[in-house]
This record gives C-alpha cells, sequence and structure tokens, in this order.
C-alpha cells in the first residue's frame, strides 16, 4: 500500500518575500528593540530617561507580542510556507521578554521614587 506524499499547501522559497515575513519580521524586531530599551532601563533603574525607556520597552513588547500572535494565528501553514509564522514566534517571545523587562524596571523606578 502506498501513502501520497503530504505537502504544505502554499510554499515558497526561502529567499521570497512576502507580505506575512514582512509583518512578522516588523513585529519580531519592534519586540527586539522593546527588550533592549528594557533591558538598559532595568540596568540603570534612577531618572526620567528610565521612565521613558520602560514606557517604551514596555509598548514595543505588548505591541511586538500582538502582531506576533495575529501571524500566527492567520498562517496557513508551518516554517517554510511564506506565512511568517517563524518570524511571529520570534515577535511574541521578544515581546514577552520586553513587556517583563520594561514592566520591572517602571516597578524598581516607581518604587524608588
Amino acid at each position: 500500500m502506498s501513502y501520497p506524499l503530504l505537502l504544505a499547501v502554499s510554499t515558497v522559497d526561502a529567499g521570497t518575500v512576502t507580505v506575512d515575513r514582512v509583518v512578522a519580521t516588523a513585529a519580531a524586531l519592534t519586540a527586539l528593540a522593546g527588550a533592549v530599551l528594557g533591558g538598559l532601563a532595568l540596568a540603570r533603574s534612577t531618572g526620567h530617561r528610565v521612565t521613558r525607556r520602560s514606557f517604551a520597552a514596555l509598548a514595543a513588547g505588548v505591541a511586538g507580542a500582538l502582531v506576533g500572535l495575529l501571524v500566527v494565528a492567520t498562517a496557513d501553514g508551518g516554517p517554510g510556507t511564506g506565512n511568517g509564522v517563524v518570524g511571529g514566534y520570534a515577535g511574541v517571545v521578544f515581546g514577552l521578554v520586553a513587556a517583563a523587562l520594561g514592566g520591572l524596571a517602571l516597578f524598581r523606578s516607581r518604587r524608588r521614587a
């Protein structure tokens, strides 16, 4: 008995740029920038810049995570199909890290003031 070969519905080449991949990459980069800002704000836990960096990290993290989650939720296939699944998951992970770091830095700055 032979089984048919199962292929993904819409596979594209690795170098092909799709709209979903661009959106997922933007979400991941936004969330990564938020994680960097959150780390910087956490390293310096006093001052006015810390509060701005904390809010920026929190906002970038939440935005990156939500857009990444939207990309993953609307994807038709898995990795390699051009739907931006890998970038979406990266956006979710980096976004959660950024939100946690920004929130912790904000909590510390408010506590010391």
